[in-house]
């Protein structure tokens, strides 16, 4: 508390007058002495803007990490002993291989971490957090976890270590571990990217509001348009797995107008069209989308749309662009074995579906290849050994929290096939009810599983019921 005696109100006025004018006699040669505009920050470049989302692991915009991508290569031209040149530039390969499904760009992002570790083999943490990265956007999870613990011994407390991490966690199905690590980095750190990153997680436990509700504040508070995209794209995938057709189709159609390079934006708004029955439009924005960036997921899925429209030659194209993405993939050393595993499962041959996932469940026993399987192993006529898989994949407590229609409808002919009843009927009108327009194949199976199934009969023991 200040003791200091007040002063009489005059007094007081007249020096705030004075302090006043005198202020605006300096401001005023101030303004009079400097440059107009002086003091404004430049913006940002497209490679610092690359650069920094990058470095923070979060989305950059196409033509930004071109340039950034031109410009580190220029530079290591003249300077090839730059370790920390040479990390940003695999980081920036990594981010575009995501961002256009091209393979090609990761063993080129490989070739550059490689490089990086060679000129500096110690204590070269951006380095090991891109191979981390790398890793995990080839799907080799265990691998990803090998390098991110070791850029954690040597920067246990910066932030970015942590999300590939996380990541790695995940694909491993090590929810424990998933959790100590998001403890850890919101410890570290707030701010939209980790938001988003906390959002991934609690979608996988089945916590789907509180997953929304990060996003939305992630989507709100990101720092460029390619970020902002990326959080809208995501939380219109999570009002799409809750069967909201119109509201994810918006939060689609905003990521693409905020970023026209959202492509897995244009996929959903394909998906969200084709359940609310506007075919043209739907098929429209697939292609769209495939053209930019050709992943195997949105292939098998625009398949499926034509097989359920009657239009089989058309989606045995998008069958043979699946193959040729996943044989592409592999010569890069990234693992498309679950998306393979799916389209046999349903679409080729089941029993080679099963070798497949089988030996994926080995590598990294997550969720969605726990349902993988088990929907294979239903498919090859071996539905007793698939039931603890598609359990694996729904049941909270043993690691499935998400809420998948595709998991509980799995779940639900799989019972059905081995006669409970019961069960069948309860995970079928799951599947329904969490979201009426999953598939458009397998939503008409699930009514129709379910009309013959029928009411369970009052007479009936609880396995009907």
């Amino acid at each position: 508390m200040d003791d200091k005696p007040c002063e009489p109100r005059g007094r007081v006025r007249r020096r705030v007058l004075l302090a006043s004018a005198g202020g605006c006699a300096v401001l005023g040669g101030v303004l009079v002495l400097v440059p107009w505009g002086h003091g404004t920050p430049e913006a940002p470049s497209p490679q610092e803007r690359a650069l920094a989302a990058v470095t923070s692991g979060v989305p950059a915009a196409l033509p930004d990490l071109a340039a950034l991508v031109e410009e580190r290569e220029r530079h290591l031209k003249q300077h090839p002993r730059d370790a920390r040149a040479w990390a940003v530039l695999g980081a920036a390969r990594v981010e575009q291989g995501l961002r256009l499904a091209d393979p090609a760009c990761w063993s080129r992002a490989e070739k550059a971490l490689r490089t990086s570790l060679k000129v500096r083999p110690k204590d070269n943490a951006p380095a090991l957090r891109g191979l981390a990265t790398l890793a995990n956007a080839r799907r080799d999870y265990a691998e990803a976890r090998t390098w991110g613990e070791a850029a954690r011994k040597l920067e246990p407390k910066r932030w970015t270590t942590y999300p590939p991490l996380i990541e790695a966690s995940m694909g491993l199905g090590d929810d424990e571990e998933t959790q100590k690590l998001l403890d850890r980095l919101t410890g570290l750190r707030s701010g939209p990217a980790v938001m988003a990153r906390a959002a991934a997680v609690y979608r996988e436990r089945g916590w789907r509001e509180d997953a929304a509700a990060r996003l939305a504040d992630a989507a709100s508070a990101a720092g460029e348009p390619a970020e902002r995209a990326a959080y809208l794209e995501r939380a219109g995938q999570l009002a799409w797995e809750r069967g909201d057709r119109e509201d994810a189709l918006r939060h689609f159609q905003e990521a693409v107008r905020t970023d026209p390079d959202q492509r897995a934006a244009q996929a959903g708004q394909g998906r969200a069209l084709a359940a609310l029955g506007r075919m043209t439009e739907a098929l429209s924005a697939y292609r769209v989308a495939l053209a930019a960036q050709p992943r195997p997921e949105y292939a098998l899925e625009l398949g499926e749309l034509y097989e359920s429209l009657g239009l089989r030659q058309a989606a045995e194209v998008q069958y043979a662009l699946l193959r040729e993405r996943v044989r592409l993939a592999a010569a890069h050393g990234a693992d498309e074995e679950l998306v393979l595993g799916r389209f046999e499962a349903d679409h080729g041959d089941p029993a080679a579906a099963v070798r497949r996932l089988r030996a994926e469940w080995k590598r990294q026993p997550s969720t969605a290849v726990a349902d993988a399987l088990g929907w294979a192993l239903h498919r090859a006529g071996r539905s007793s050994q698939a039931l603890s898989f598609a359990v694996r994949a729904t049941e909270g407590v043993q690691g499935g929290g998400v809420r998948s229609a595709l998991y509980a409808f799995h779940r639900g002919m799989i019972e059905r096939e081995l006669g409970r009843y019961g069960a069948a009927r309860r995970h079928l009108r799951e599947a329904v009810q969490i979201n009426p327009y999953f598939s458009p194949l397998r939503v008409p199976q699930a009514k129709a599983a379910l009309a013959r199934l029928g009411e369970p009969s009052v007479q009936a023991g609880p396995e009907s019921s």
